[in-house]
């Protein structure tokens, strides 16, 4: 190699992907937040059986009057990593309509929903288990980051779609036999 030739830095790491690398990474980003997704509607609707049987077994560290906040920030846990565990069974979705959705911002919003997963619900959980005179234990301070996670994860996903050029769009109904895939103004 010459001294004035020199090696040509890409800025993307994923930027020299071919279509089948790009494919194989975007089904494996699916695959996991299916796995993510499912896997947390199971721990998190046990999580929602056990409340139940607190309830139902009369546990005093669960039903006792001064622990009202207790049973706040784990109903908020349960129903937190449950829906985020829907959240990202949606997400998953959507990956697959927005096939050329930029690998880094993907990879963003990827990475940030994981994150607001845990984050989340661990926040709440965590702030239940020890009450300081009906305030939440330190743990609560993980909710905050763990929304502002799951709001770059939204704003990067509805981004996304709107970049989507309506034409390419995997959704649009084929054209009809009837007009040979040309628009009539005859019906």
């Amino acid at each position: 190699m010459s001294a004035t030739s020199k090696p040509s830095a890409d800025p993307s790491p994923t930027a020299s992907l071919s279509p089948s690398q790009r494919e194989n990474e975007t089904a494996a980003t699916i695959r996991a937040h299916l796995r993510w997704g499912w896997w947390s509607l199971l721990i998190f609707l046990s999580l929602g059986v056990a409340l139940e049987a607190f309830h139902g077994f009369k546990a005093d560290f669960y039903l006792n009057v001064s622990l009202e906040t207790r049973r706040l920030m784990w109903t908020l846990a349960h129903a937190h990593g449950t829906l985020l565990g829907l959240v990202n069974i949606a997400f998953a979705a959507t990956l697959r309509s927005v096939p050329q959705w930029d690998e880094r911002s993907r990879g963003l919003a990827s990475g940030c929903l994981k994150a607001a997963s845990l984050l989340l619900p661990a926040g709440f959980f965590l702030g239940g288990i020890k009450v300081y005179g009906g305030d939440p234990g330190l743990g609560i301070v993980l909710v905050p980051v763990g929304a502002l996670l799951l709001f770059v994860t939204v704003f990067l996903t509805a981004r996304s779609l709107a970049a989507e050029p309506a034409a390419s769009s995997s959704f649009a109904p084929p054209p009809s036999p009837e007009t040979g895939g040309r628009k009539s103004g005859r019906k």
